[in-house]
């Protein structure tokens, strides 16, 4: 069960990611990386990101690039928390496929 303060420190961390996330998508035409959830570890040492990368088929290599860059954008993230967080946790990178299942679960039906 995730306490008050993991929440807190997941949205706000969701909320930060994805802004750095659309300012550097911005660059590439058609490339589109949403946040879709962020768990914090009970020390707070570490944050899970999960992330929908469209188009699909350039999701693999999108998150090795993301996570070959994890140390970068931890600083981006710290820069922008430094008030409110004393330790920036370190992130971890998961490709969301839920709605990939959905749209299989979908199919499957018809």
């Amino acid at each position: 069960m995730e306490s008050t303060r993991q929440s807190k420190i997941a949205r706000l961390i969701q909320k930060e990611l994805s802004e750095v996330f659309q300012s550097q998508t911005r660059q590439m035409r058609g490339v589109l990386i949403s946040v879709s959830a962020v768990r914090v570890s009970p020390d707070l040492g570490i944050a899970k990101a999960y992330l929908s990368i469209f188009p699909t088929d350039k999701s693999e290599e999108l998150l090795e690039a993301i996570r070959a860059n994890a140390k970068d954008i931890r600083f981006e993230i710290g820069q922008r928390v430094r008030h409110q967080l004393r330790v920036i946790p370190e992130f971890m990178f998961f490709v969301d496929d839920s709605l990939d299942y959905i749209e299989n679960i979908d199919r499957l039906l018809k």
